[in-house]
């Protein structure tokens, strides 16, 4: 339920805080509650109050405070998420994290000790510089923060051969919203002392506590990588090919899928064909890495996989021509909006024994909902990013998209698959939870929710509440899910 807190509270905790912490922590000037009003979701709700600690202790201070009076606290990396999970629904005040963003890499050890405000891309040069490699690469690395990372559990391309940041996290330090400082784990490989708390802050999209710092797991940097860009005649043939692949025991350290019409999107926008004769081809485009020895014989088993079940494929000779084969999968997603200039994007995941079910059914969807819904996504993992297009003018397209999501969540729960693989719940997906989860499963969620945040200040509105928020049964159609 929302947190009701009056005007007079609210404020006069805020000059209380200010006092504490001082004007250059506590902000209220009209641009940093606007900046912090909103994330990559467009859903904004202005705060009373941003908060950007310089030191770690300032974090308790707040939520002491904040506990104390029932203040919601909404903690914020760089506001990337597309899930609403960084708005601060219910106004209070909003916890920024950016400046605690400090790197140390122990090269020994193998671990990156970091502060919850650096960036993803920082964290992977400070430890290739020291010779190792951190692997989690969402597409935002260059601006979402560690913390953000961990609050959703957030992939990217390396998913399926390396896992995904939860893979990573060794250790965590933050605090209860009650305001006291708790350490979860220590920087070691074994830690088997009592109930594995990180592991269910991990995901938790900042409703259970807030992080601080975290140790994170490196691996060595692989000695090499090769990338292969390969073509078929439609999306079942390209699924059909991936699960022969993964059959054949072939790991790849990227597994990337375009469909046709993202495909077709790229062309457009780099004024080129990739496979000349071929336009408008699905696409998978494969990188391995390792040593050169791995290498020489993964190599010739997915060039004779790619001769079995392509119509075309490319192989790079050298980083700068891998570069180039990349440029289809950096440019499909923006250009997508040649289609509508407004998409649904649904981070859902399909076990890889439904792929070529999951194809069939989404041309389906396509043509029933009249919709344009180019698709790419992580094969090796089964985390598909379906972006379901429209134009905000146009209200049968409205309506038509918000019957394709449902559907969309329907069939991947159907399937044996989940609603969010990377992307989390927050705002956007509450509407669905319950189709993933049964009535127990929910409530257990809330139990834990209830047992670490008695007052419910943390991230408050966001998973179970939704609906009691926005009022719903509109709550599908009130969302400006424009993602860009």
């Amino acid at each position: 339920m929302p947190n009701k807190v009056s005007a007079r509270v609210l404020n006069s905790a805020t000059e209380v805080l200010r006092k504490k912490l001082g004007a250059k922590v506590v902000h209220t000037d009209a641009a940093m509650l606007e900046a912090a009003s909103y994330d990559s979701s467009r859903i904004s709700v202005r705060p009373a109050a941003v908060v950007r600690p310089t030191k770690r202790a300032q974090i308790g201070v707040v939520l002491e405070l904040a506990n104390k009076h029932g203040i919601p606290v909404t903690p914020r990396g760089r506001g990337t998420t597309l899930m609403g999970s960084a708005v601060p629904i219910q106004g209070g005040w909003v916890l920024d994290l950016l400046a605690l963003d400090k790197i140390e890499i122990d090269a020994e050890a193998g671990l990156a000790h970091v502060q919850a405000g650096a960036k993803v891309g920082d964290v992977q040069r400070a430890a290739a510089a020291a010779g190792w490699f951190y692997p989690p690469d969402p597409s935002s690395k260059e601006y979402s923060t560690i913390g953000g990372n961990i609050a959703c559990n957030a992939g990217g391309m390396h998913g399926g051969k390396y896992g995904v940041t939860r893979d990573f996290v060794v250790a965590l330090k933050g605090y209860l919203p009650t305001g006291e400082f708790v350490e979860w784990g220590t920087a070691t490989r074994k830690f088997a002392a009592g109930f594995n708390l990180r592991d269910l802050w991990i995901g938790s999209e900042g409703m259970l506590g807030v992080v601080s710092d975290a140790v994170l797991r490196l691996i060595p940097a692989p000695a090499a990588r090769w990338t292969l860009l390969t073509s078929f005649a439609d999306e079942v043939s390209a699924f059909r090919a991936a699960r022969a692949l993964f059959g054949a025991r072939v790991q790849p350290a990227i597994c990337e899928f375009l469909d046709r019409y993202s495909v077709e999107c790229a062309e457009r926008a780099m004024r080129t064909t990739i496979f000349p004769g071929q336009p408008g081809k699905p696409v998978i485009l494969l990188e391995l890495a390792g040593s050169e020895a791995e290498l020489a014989d993964a190599k010739q088993a997915v060039l004779a996989w790619a001769r079995a079940h392509a119509v075309g494929h490319r192989e790079a000779k050298t980083r700068e021509e891998a570069e180039s084969l990349w440029a289809v999968r950096r440019k499909c997603s923006g250009a997508m909006f040649q289609m509508g200039d407004a998409k649904l994007n649904e981070d859902i995941t399909v076990p890889l024994g439904a792929y070529e079910e999951f194809a069939v059914w989404l041309e389906q969807l396509r043509v029933k909902s009249r919709l344009a819904i180019p698709t790419f996504g992580h094969l090796a993992d089964g985390n598909l990013h379906v972006n379901i297009m429209y134009h905000k003018a146009a209200p049968r397209e409205c309506r038509a998209a918000e019957r394709a999501v449902l559907a969309l969540m329907k069939k991947v729960v159907a399937l044996g698959g989940a609603i969010s693989g990377e992307h989390g719940i927050g705002l956007a997906k509450t509407p669905f939870l319950r189709m993933q989860h049964s009535p127990a499963q929910v409530r257990a969620m809330r139990a834990v929710k209830d047992a670490l945040d008695p007052r419910g200040i943390l991230n408050p509105g966001k998973m179970f509440d939704v609906f009691e928020v926005w009022k719903a049964p509109r709550v599908a159609v009130s969302f400006p899910w424009d993602h860009k």
